[in-house]
């Protein structure tokens, strides 16, 4: 069995999309674990009867998240998401079956897979990661070496890939006792020299041994940092060179870029509160009005969120203004390869 990690936090309606692509598009023996963050019960209620056999487990934070949502909606406070439950999401994949998938709960498949049998050729190649959406950004074209190896997998060698362990991967990675800026210097590194590392990693899309996602994960504080992932990830690759980490012959998941958990990573000067974009969705959802498959197998159409913006008028989530802070969200994603239409 295979264990599938949803992380959530508070958009039942993509949870719902979510969840719903997995039954139609994912084949063989699984398990769903939903770990949640502060999604309000009376939605949660709502999944829970859609989809009786999935399991769901809330943080130790769950409760004040629970309120910063409510003070959110009452008061207008800010909602805190730098706050990140990573002791949950290590627990969970350390009780995991030995491969694991860990996505969110905007992210949805789009074509069939069958994951016994990826999962079985990823024990035979020795797989320690299989990409299953990379947001059709093809810059691992230029730093690895693809070759298909099934009809299922293709192979990605990284190329001149510097590794080392782990106390001089953090001298790399973070430019300590600027490591990183001589390196510059003497025209060994440029600035797109830390994307190599990517191949290593999925922040959202990854089909993971479960061991290769704990060492990436292990000294993980409360904080996701990229730098430290890839960091942990160089340094367990250079002591597993034979390791071969791939992806899907073709992507099978797609997430958004019209919508965020909370608005702490994507504040772009609008006058525009994604949580109160959230609330007015998720109430739809609830009452039955906002359909989560809309649009499918793409994301909701601009139209379809704006019928729901226009209807409630509440001047903090205005369609135009939802729409500048879309465009620059998605502009951010353009400018490092990705395909965000």
């Amino acid at each position: 069995m295979t264990t599938i990690i949803i992380k959530s936090f508070n958009r039942p309606y993509y949870l719902e999309r979510c969840l719903s692509s997995i039954y139609s598009c994912v084949k063989g023996n699984f398990e769903i674990k939903i770990l949640d963050d502060g999604t309000p019960k009376k939605y949660l209620e709502v999944i829970k009867s859609k989809f009786p056999n999935v399991k769901i487990i809330i943080s130790s934070q769950y409760q004040n998240k629970i309120t910063a949502i409510e003070e959110n909606i009452t008061k207008g406070d800010k909602i805190d998401g730098f706050t990140i439950p990573t002791d949950l999401w290590f627990n969970a994949v350390k009780s995991s079956s030995d491969y694991v998938l860990v996505t969110e709960d905007d992210v949805w498949f789009t074509n069939p897979i069958n994951i016994d049998e990826v999962v079985k050729e990823m024990k035979s190649f020795s797989t320690p990661l299989l990409k299953l959406g990379w947001l059709g950004n093809n810059i691992e074209n230029e730093y690895c070496e693809l070759s298909e190896i099934s009809n299922n997998i293709t192979s990605l060698k990284p190329k001149n890939l510097f590794t080392s362990n782990k106390f001089v991967m953090d001298l790399f990675m973070y430019n300590k006792y600027k490591f990183f800026t001589i390196l510059y210097k003497l025209g060994l590194v440029d600035n797109k020299t830390k994307l190599k590392y990517w191949s290593l990693n999925s922040i959202l899309m990854g089909l993971y041994q479960k061991n290769y996602w704990l060492s990436i994960w292990e000294d993980a504080k409360g904080k996701v940092d990229e730098k430290q992932q890839l960091r942990n990830a160089a340094a367990w690759y250079h002591k597993n060179k034979k390791a071969i980490f791939a992806r899907t012959n073709e992507e099978v998941l797609k997430t958004t870029f019209k919508s965020s958990a909370t608005g702490s990573y994507h504040e772009y000067g609008n006058h525009f509160d994604v949580n109160r974009m959230n609330f007015i969705l998720n109430e739809a959802w609830l009452n039955k009005e906002f359909d989560a498959m809309q649009n499918y197998p793409k994301d909701f159409s601009d139209d379809y969120i704006k019928s729901f913006l226009d209807k409630e008028n509440h001047p903090d989530a205005q369609y135009d203004e939802w729409f500048k802070w879309a465009e620059k969200f998605r502009q951010q994603y353009r400018n490092l390869g990705a395909e965000v239409e």
